[in-house]
């Protein structure tokens, strides 16, 4: 084929597939078809607006395979400018907009919210990748673009000896999507949530507005793009905190076989600050039938110091016999959930529906809560995923749309029910979903909150009301502020 012929190739497939206008009566038209009357045209883009089916499929599901949502028309764009124009489009046309993190590894990239939160059937999906730059690594921040994952970041900064303080488990995440929502690691015990770490975003609003704030500059906005679930604005850019990288990892698993105890290390290890990240969960005993309790906990360094295991594990009661140690490089540390999902993608646990469920609870509650889902939760029940129980310092949170128990005791402990069920388990979906309901609305009369990425079927006005408690009227205000024509994030559904 003559290099002519496969341009001429290639813009037929762009007239066929690429948006040029937008009509009520035969909605997108391309620039293959006739313009209808009364067709608005798209505005000039850097960028496309897509309406290929084989594009359209995949911005219809997200990471928990629980919901399906069509758009009409993916945004690929060119620009932060883009994003600005397509907005402003949609609010004329009378369209939903949301953006889409497409985070991952692969080709198997999507949206990692896990009950159709970033879904917008019959509306826009943004595809965040097109912005995936960084623009800045200085010795304290990083400038970066919404798409750009946290892998990129953490390996662009490692570069100059720099990591961003507070991280994801699995980092194939888009900072964008992340902060819109909170963002939870295992150093939250000493510099909060991932939108604690965030100095500075870049935001366009529902209006079309492209804004920038801070904790100083428009915190209006600021406070509640920021875990807001994306209801007042679009993140396009952020600027977030970076510290020196240490260069190794000494991880340390201790393991409990009755809950008392086990949160009361807990609590002691985050309250001395001995360990740089501490995590920790419910785990199945060694045959199968039973439930223990683990605490994760890492000390970074720099050779040739090297840390006393002696000091880090005095005055703690764990099983000293099932004690596991193990000593990598940072890099490797942080990475760690790539061989996880190597592993969960080779067995067909990736593909599958996963019907999560996090909360975050006020101590008191985790006796109660942690019976209950200890009492009819099995090994099975798990399938290739895990558990999550450890505690942080409520002072670490500091931006108010993550939503903490009302009770106001200093310690706040998340649940995690991460659950990865295998291909044989498609029958039990249904039930794990009613059971997130049940210990959603246990975890709710014992003063908890939901965190926002999970599955919690059958969510009522009444529920998001409570949820957000005091911050509730901030939020609405702020959404007939920045989004008066409610065309942002219909997925999160606050406001249904």
């Amino acid at each position: 084929m003559t290099t002519a012929s496969r341009r001429a190739l290639f813009k037929g497939a762009a007239a066929a597939t690429v948006a040029v206008g937008w009509s009520q009566a035969s909605g997108w038209v391309t620039a293959a078809e006739a313009a209808p009357a009364g067709m608005v045209p798209v505005p000039a883009l850097d960028g496309t607006l897509e309406t290929a089916p084989a594009v359209l499929a995949r911005f219809s599901h997200d990471f928990g395979e629980l919901v399906r949502g069509t758009p009409r028309a993916v945004l690929r764009p060119g620009s932060v400018a883009d994003v600005v124009r397509i907005i402003r489009y949609a609010r004329r046309a009378g369209l939903k907009v949301a953006m889409n993190g497409q985070s991952g590894t692969g080709a198997d990239l999507e949206s990692h919210s896990n009950y159709g939160q970033a879904a917008v059937p019959g509306g826009i999906s943004i595809d965040a990748r097109s912005l995936s730059t960084i623009h800045s690594i200085g010795a304290g921040s990083a400038v970066v673009d919404a798409g750009v994952t946290w892998a990129q970041l953490a390996d662009a900064a490692l570069a100059r000896g720099l990591t961003p303080p507070a991280l994801t488990d699995y980092l194939n995440l888009s900072i964008g999507g992340t902060i819109s929502v909170g963002g939870v690691g295992g150093t939250v015990q000493k510099y909060g949530l991932l939108v604690d770490t965030v100095q500075e975003v870049d935001v366009v609003t529902g209006a079309g507005d492209l804004v920038t704030a801070s904790a100083t500059v428009r915190p209006d906005l600021f406070n509640t793009v920021l875990a807001g679930g994306g209801q007042v604005g679009v993140i396009v850019r952020a600027t977030v905190k970076l510290v020196p990288a240490q260069a190794r990892a000494l991880n340390l698993n201790l393991y409990y076989n009755d809950l008392a105890t086990y949160t009361a290390d807990a609590e002691k290890v985050m309250r001395d600050g001995r360990f740089d990240h501490q995590e920790g969960g419910i785990v199945p005993t060694a045959d199968g039938t039973g439930w223990r309790y683990k605490i994760e906990a890492v000390v970074y360094y720099n050779p040739p110091g090297t840390p006393d295991q002696g000091r880090l594990l005095a005055g703690l009661r764990h099983d000293r016999a099932s004690l596991e140690v193990q000593d990598t490089t940072y890099r490797e540390w942080i990475f760690r959930a790539d061989a996880w999902e190597a592993f969960l993608k080779e067995y067909g646990y990736w593909q599958q529906a996963k019907p999560w469920l996090s909360m975050v609870l006020p101590t008191s509650a985790v006796p109660a809560f942690t019976a209950a889902v200890v009492a009819e939760l099995t090994a099975a029940d798990l399938g290739g995923g895990f558990t999550g129980l450890y505690p942080f310092p409520t002072r670490k949170l500091t931006r108010p749309m993550f939503a903490l128990p009302a009770t106001g005791e200093p310690v706040t402990y998340l649940f995690d029910l991460l659950r990865f069920p295998g291909p044989e388990q498609t029958g039990d979906i249904d039930r794990m979903l009613r059971q997130n309901r049940r210990l959603y609305d246990l975890g709710v009369s014992l003063g908890g909150k939901r965190y926002l990425v999970g599955a919690v079927p059958n969510m009522t006005g009444a529920d998001w009301r409570r949820h957000f408690g005091p911050h509730w009227a901030t939020l609405r205000a702020a959404k007939l502020r920045f989004d008066p024509d409610g065309i942002l994030t219909p997925g999160q559904g606050f406001f249904s």
